[in-house]
């Protein structure tokens, strides 16, 4: 089977958290899947601007982007926070490839049309998955930072849902997992939701229920099924090690998300 596991926030933060997930994903290749990688890194980026004196907005769960906010995510996202990834898949036994989204044009972005303007924040629009097959032909696990580039030839800021739901799409993939800092998705009663179908996400939308992070999140969720990817679940990065249960057996944690 393929995966594509998307990694962000606390998981990239906390030593054990990445330790767990990075074992998970081992064990995920060890059974015979191909597995590939996608990560965020708001949470390092935030960071890392405030220490450049750059205060971080965000509208609707996307970051207000300029150039030096650009320029900021590359070093971090595509560098430190990638290789760092990398590093750690190495250190439990799994060759890994790091790599941006614009490495060998696996994936290019348009610029996101919004208003108000999020400046180099960009949508995918083309993926070539050539790179990421070469790379599992391997044995190898590629890691994909949220960075494409564009047609015009600048580096634009990609959601990391958002590119981790392209990369699901383009590779066919089998299963889509997030690993979050949430439980899941959590109803009007505050409870998490195990199953949510798609029809069910515009009132939770429209009541405000979900705001925030969620929203993208969502849409990914939304976009991966309705392009042909079978499974898709919200997973609490906490719960890293059922991820080669998905593949057998029935798993309670999280939230499956599903056509209807």
């Amino acid at each position: 089977m393929k995966f594509v596991v998307k990694l962000g926030g606390a998981a990239l933060e906390d030593k054990r958290l990445l330790q767990l997930c990075a074992k998970s994903i081992f064990e995920l290749v060890n059974d015979g899947n191909q597995v590939a990688v996608v990560h965020g890194g708001g949470v390092q980026l935030t960071k890392t601007l405030a220490q450049l004196g750059k205060k971080s907005e965000f509208i609707s769960g996307l970051r207000v982007t300029d150039a030096e906010t650009r320029d900021a995510a590359l070093m971090v996202l595509a560098g430190r926070v990638n290789k760092s990834l990398v590093a750690e898949l190495g250190r439990v036994g799994q060759a890994a490839v790091g790599l941006s989204g614009g490495d060998g044009h696996v994936f290019r972005a348009r610029k996101k049309q919004t208003n108000p303007d999020l400046g180099f924040v960009g949508e995918i629009a083309a993926a070539d998955p050539r790179w990421l097959e070469a790379i599992w032909k391997m044995g190898a696990v590629p890691v994909i930072s949220s960075i494409a580039l564009g047609f015009d030839g600048e580096y634009y800021n990609i959601n990391a849902d958002e590119m981790a739901s392209a990369c699901a799409a383009c590779t066919k993939a089998d299963a889509l997992v997030f690993l979050t800092d949430v439980p899941g998705v959590k109803g009007a009663d505050g409870k998490v939701m195990r199953w949510l179908t798609l029809g069910q996400i515009p009132a939770l939308e429209k009541a405000m229920v979900v705001s925030g992070g969620m929203l993208p999140k969502l849409k990914a969720c939304r976009d991966a099924l309705l392009q042909g990817v079978k499974r898709v679940r919200i997973l609490p990065a906490e719960s890293a090690a059922v991820l080669p249960d998905l593949v057998s057996s029935r798993v309670n944690d999280g939230t499956e998300v599903m056509v209807a």
